[in-house]
């Protein structure tokens, strides 16, 4: 019986054991691929930066979905049209070349992100996709079907996309990611925010995905399983205090540390005036998902 038949019996599955020798085994030792790269012997520098002094800051895409098509029985979304219109002006005084759709069916949004997958950003310093609509699963909502966040953020990998090799790949998406409302808890100097003009909805279902590959960073409205609120007049929580820290800190402060900011400031509402009785008072978190590799700025182009 080899090591791992011993291991499937004593634990029911299959496991390698670390540092564990028996007789007939010393001398089958081998090297696995943790080993073959010393990365402890590079000397890395922690505030290295990405080289943002290209030409150009980026493409922005935002894919705006208040509407879908009858047969997906979703309902629209309203307030999100200030979402992305925040979401222009921030990206735009922060360098960007923004392009905005709205109401896009799903192969025109398919055709315009493989277009810009296509473009050369080899005078880029980054690229930038937000998504504003309903989720499901590792989905998100077009106007009339759904697609695959993981087929979006392959489409900017390395093999696929040269000219973002070495540059951040941004996504931000802004849809449910879950079922449950995030219960409120006491805290010593909590603060709700008191939303008496607008109703407070949610946006429907769950978007959970992670590209493979250095240089993205995934940031979501809300942690996994949970619903994400929008005011029906300001737009949605997360979006609204996103472009609120944009603004302050975009072109000085390093970007997950100002996605930190966001998570805080969202975690500091609660749903005042809703339809739904139940949701007063349930609280929102964001979170966002680094595979950075490095300290991120967008600092002034001059």
């Amino acid at each position: 019986m080899n090591m791992s038949d011993k291991s499937k019996k004593s634990s029911g599955g299959s496991v390698v054991m670390d540092s564990t020798k028996t007789t007939d085994q010393a001398e089958c030792n081998v090297t696995e691929t943790d080993s073959f790269f010393h990365s402890y012997n590079i000397d890395l520098d922690p505030a290295e930066e990405y080289k943002m002094g290209n030409k150009r800051r980026g493409l922005a895409l935002i894919f705006n979905q208040e509407r879908f098509f009858w047969r997906l029985a979703l309902p629209e979304r309203r307030g999100t049209t200030a979402d992305r219109l925040n979401l222009e002006k921030r990206l735009q005084a922060l360098n960007f070349e923004v392009r905005s759709y709205d109401n896009y069916k799903q192969v025109e949004v398919l055709d315009k992100i493989c277009e810009a997958a296509e473009d050369d950003h080899s005078d880029a310093d980054c690229f930038l996709l937000v998504f504003l609509s309903h989720g499901e699963n590792d989905h998100v909502y077009t106007y009339d079907g759904k697609i695959n966040l993981q087929d979006i953020t392959s489409m900017f990998k390395g093999d696929k996309c040269k000219s973002l090799v070495g540059k951040p790949k941004i996504f931000i998406v802004q849809a449910c990611r879950g079922d449950k409302h995030d219960e409120p808890v006491t805290a010593c100097d909590a603060v709700d925010n008191d939303l008496k003009v607008n109703e407070v909805v949610v946006d429907a279902s769950a978007v959970y995905t992670l590209p493979s590959g250095a240089d993205f960073i995934m940031c979501y409205s809300v942690a996994e399983g949970y619903y994400s609120h929008r005011e029906t007049i300001n737009g949605s929580w997360y979006i609204q205090d996103l472009c609120e820290m944009l603004k302050k800190y975009g072109d000085s402060l390093e970007f997950t540390e100002l996605l930190t900011l966001v998570n805080r400031k969202v975690s500091m509402r609660s749903v005042g005036n809703c339809n739904d009785r139940s949701a007063i008072g349930k609280k929102q978190v964001p979170c966002f998902a680094s595979m950075l590799t490095k300290k991120l700025y967008f600092r002034p182009k001059h």
